[in-house]
């Protein structure tokens, strides 16, 4: 082979004046655009997320399908990449290896005409999302931009353009590869369809999603609304659109490397917080509310815990954390809202926890405190009949590891959908001492079961005394240890043994 020349052949130089028309160097009036408003450029977004030099980029020379109407020249550093970085890569391949951090990214630029999807546009994605399908890749999905693109003059094939296979691609990896989605900015029609199909979602404060953006509003006759009324970040946050609400970019590139972490394996052990605080989480006064949240940091490696959509459906709470570096999903009932009752919202969070987890497996966690499902006529107003029982079909389809601790109360059908449908299900059913069960409340069972007696009663302190005996009478009947004794549960533990006694029973479940 001879020697190089000095003097680079002009094909390859032509071939690096192009791509660098793709980088944030050449493109440095948008570059400094979204550095004035406080934002990040795309490249940057990507380079903060993927491992450094993995990043195997598809489409980087597509531009929009304009040439019949704007500078080719022009467009090459306008409409870099088509308003969309698509590739391959590794993300936390130090901490998990390699094997397991392969994924798949598509990052919109917002610079490029708004980050509106293109004909080559979406010719890219549909390659990547077709890879993914192939070599079972998760996917991380930067949405911001406003829907589809009307100006891809072209085209001159299509009429409409609703044949393209994108969406339909998008929807067809559930189950199959775990899609997280993160926006910020604005995030209108096609783009927010992405976002709200995601397995996951991840938004900054400063994002607006919505099915639609002002100028469709506008044109279907619905008024004149400013982008910043439509979808805001609190209002997506608190209807369950919006998983995770992160402060800013960088935050939310964080959320979705850990949350893609959980999926990859297991961490070394992580700091083990102080257990005998556990003894003393549940108020001696069972009528009292405590915060769940500080027995889920109590079990889990310190700075571990990720909660999914904590403004939406308060009474439950999904996430994730990790028992001895193991990762492991986790939902408990939250008794300062509703008493810890499950109304239908409360049902739809726990449903669609379930169901990521029946399609991407992980060993999950219960912590039971619950009276059950919430009742009354407001309750089936909202479709509770149907909301609630598919708990039971998500439960069903589970297959990985079940582990549930009953924190206090255990009652009817809503503990039941708990631990996956009943009580024999989870691989593992203990309960604290403080544990309570029924097949429903104390107070209304003593209220139904002995109205008779109750009513018959004249004088209201007598009537109150004899209330008070039959329920202390029903709660001896059914505390944690009777229930134990009938072989209802598997066992009675020590709270500060909690950690402990799931990290033997993960080992013995194979998830060590």
């Amino acid at each position: 082979m001879s020697t190089p020349s000095a003097d680079p052949r002009p094909e390859l130089a032509e071939l690096a004046e192009r791509l660098a028309r793709t980088g944030d160097l050449q493109r440095s009036d948008a570059r400094e655009r979204r550095h004035a408003r406080g934002l990040r450029t795309a490249r940057e977004n990507l380079a903060d997320l993927v491992d450094a030099d993995s990043f195997v980029e598809y489409g980087q020379l597509a531009v929009a399908a304009q040439r019949s109407r704007r500078d080719y020249l022009e467009l090459q550093t306008a409409t870099a990449a088509d308003g969309v970085i698509t590739g391959i890569c590794t993300i936390n391949a130090a901490q998990l290896g390699a094997a397991s951090a392969r994924a798949a990214v598509a990052i919109y630029d917002y610079s490029v005409l708004a980050g509106t999807q293109g004909y080559y546009h979406h010719q890219k994605l549909d390659r990547l999302l077709e890879l993914a399908a192939r070599e079972r890749l998760p996917v991380v999905m930067f949405t911001e931009g406003g829907g589809g693109r009307p100006g891809d003059t072209d085209v001159t094939t299509q009429v409409a353009g609703l044949a393209v296979p994108t969406f339909a691609r998008w929807a067809s990896l559930r189950g199959y590869c775990l899609r997280i989605a993160v926006n910020n900015g604005f995030c209108f029609a096609g783009n927010a369809a992405l976002f709200g199909c995601a397995d996951i979602t991840i938004a900054t404060r400063a994002s607006w999603i919505g099915m639609a953006g002002p100028a469709m509003i506008e044109g279907g006759g619905l008024g004149v609304h400013e982008a910043t009324s439509i979808g805001p970040a609190e209002t997506q946050s608190r209807n369950g659109v919006i998983d995770l609400l992160a402060a800013d970019e960088a935050d939310a590139t964080d959320m979705a490397r850990r949350l893609l972490g959980m999926f990859q394996g297991r961490l070394p052990a992580g700091e083990e917080p102080p257990q005998m605080a556990m003894r003393d989480a549940i108020p001696r006064d069972r009528r009292f509310p405590y915060d769940v949240r500080a027995v889920i940091t109590t079990l889990a490696d310190t700075g571990s815990w990720i909660e999914l959509g904590r403004d939406f459906a308060k009474g439950i709470v999904t996430g994730f954390l990790r028992l001895g570096g193991r990762p492991v999903a986790l939902m408990a009932n939250d008794c300062r809202v509703l008493g810890g009752a499950i109304d239908a919202a409360g049902a739809d969070k726990a449903t669609r926890f379930l169901n990521l987890l029946a399609a991407h497996p992980l060993p999950l966690l219960s912590l039971v405190d619950t009276p059950g499902f919430m009742v009354g006529p407001r309750s089936e107003d909202e479709a509770a009949a149907r909301r609630m029982p598919a708990m039971f079909s998500a439960g069903a389809a589970i297959r990985s590891p079940w582990l549930a601790v009953v924190l206090r109360r255990g009652y009817g059908l809503g503990a039941m959908a708990m631990t996956g449908g009943s009580f024999a299900r989870p691989l593992w059913m203990a309960s604290w001492p403080t544990g309570e069960f029924g097949a429903m409340g104390l107070e209304g069972a003593v209220r139904l079961g002995y109205r008779k007696e109750l009513d018959a009663i004249s004088d209201p302190a007598e009537r109150r005394a004899r209330f008070d005996e039959l329920l202390a009478r029903m709660y001896e009947s059914g505390k944690a240890t009777e229930a134990a004794a009938h072989l209802e549960i598997d066992a009675v533990i020590d709270p500060a043994a909690t950690r402990e006694l799931l990290v033997r029973a993960l080992d013995a479940a194979g998830c060590g």
